[in-house]
């Protein structure tokens, strides 16, 4: 295989990589507050993550140049196809670990990480770190901590607008087609579970809450699942959006394919990455991170998909898996039902996925030297 093969084989390993991880993401809290079942949730996550990734044909040309490498190393370096397939094949590896452990990891982080350990033993003398700093790990950053503020703050101001509106809801527990039990006003699955003691271990109880009320003459219940659907889309949008260039970028600074190829050679491996491979990390995201309702779930929703869509669309390259996690831990601590174990080690693994990308990218790069 030639050197210009193994750059569009890093490439869109990267992109299966960054669907097994990703796709899930956006549609977490549909899962999670048991709005839908999984295979539901997953055929709408990549229908929307296409939509996203489509559109980067026209929006996001300037995350292509970002993660090119451009302005981080010289020139020669990165127009170097086997400085592209050491950085692809360091961030696909990083990332498809993580899914294999079950952790939402960023492939943002992974990319950076593939492009410091390989620029450091291209040239470790041109390296810029001050451009390091400022464009890509001060919004990896500040992304996630924004997400939990904007939680914070923005959950208590909905629930108390419900409220005002006259909206109620009830937690049901099903088995079956049988409804066992209501809790009207719970907050959440636990206490409705506590209602049935009498559930036999054999039997699968199934948990979601539902809304009562009309506005407008309108179900509130029906209206807040379509909300809840739009906005699952909206992130998927945005992360398809946000990733595809990123990705795209690998194949592009090898000059394996032409831009627009790329975004859809990417696209089309993202989906198949998430259709085939996103069962842990769906789990950790809908079920480990905080138990959460519709109403929960659309708020997260909302602030990821703004966040995601904006930092696009401006060319500034955060990170999905940041901004969604960190809605989510910041609902969990307002509701006090987040799972800080988990919240824990995910955020080790956020931690560590540079530095294990840097070191992959460095050992692809030192044994291509040789």
């Amino acid at each position: 295989m030639s050197l210009i093969g193994f750059v569009a084989l890093a490439g869109l390993l990267l992109a299966y990589a960054n669907g097994a991880n990703d796709n899930f993401k956006g549609v977490a809290t549909l899962f999670g507050s048991g709005t839908t079942e999984y295979r539901g949730a997953l055929v709408w996550a990549t229908l929307t993550t296409l939509a996203g990734s489509f559109t980067a044909l026209f929006l996001a040309r300037g995350l292509l140049v970002a993660f090119s490498g451009k302005g981080l190393l010289p020139v020669d370096i990165i127009a170097d196809p086997s400085f592209a397939a050491a950085v692809g094949f360091a961030a696909g590896a990083t990332v498809l670990l993580a899914t294999r452990l079950g952790f939402p990891v960023s492939t943002t982080h992974a990319l950076i990480g593939g492009l410091v350990g390989a620029g450091l033993v291209s040239a470790s003398e041109a390296l810029d770190w001050g451009r390091l700093g400022d464009k890509f790990l001060l919004p990896l950053l500040v992304s996630p901590i924004l997400a939990i503020t904007m939680a914070t703050l923005l959950y208590p101001l909905f629930r108390n607008m419900r409220h005002r509106l006259g909206i109620s809801h009830e937690a049901c527990v099903c088995i079956g087609e049988e409804l066992v039990a209501r809790v009207p006003g719970s907050p959440g699955k636990a206490i409705a579970l506590q209602a049935v003691p009498g559930l036999s271990i054999d039997d699968e109880a199934i948990c979601r809450v539902r809304y009562q009320g009309r506005v407008i003459g309108v179900a509130v219940d029906r209206v807040f699942n379509r909300l809840h659907y739009l906005s699952a889309g909206a992130v998927c949008f945005a992360r398809g959006l946000n990733d595809t260039p990123k990705i795209a970028a690998i194949l592009l600074a090898g000059s394996a394919v032409t831009p627009n190829l790329a975004i859809v050679a990417v696209g089309g491996l993202m989906a198949v990455g998430g259709l085939a491979s996103a069962r842990r990390v769906a789990d950790t995201m809908s079920l480990r991170i905080s138990e959460m309702n519709p109403g929960q779930g659309l708020t997260a929703n909302l602030i990821t998909a703004g966040l995601v869509i904006g930092a696009s669309n401006i060319g500034v390259p955060v990170s999905t898996t940041h901004v969604s996690c960190g809605s989510l831990f910041g609902i969990g601590a307002i509701t006090k039902q987040a799972h800080w174990r988990t919240i824990a080690q995910i955020a080790l693994a956020w931690l560590i996925t540079l530095p294990v990308g840097a070191a992959l990218g460095a050992v692809v790069m030192a044994m291509h030297s040789l």
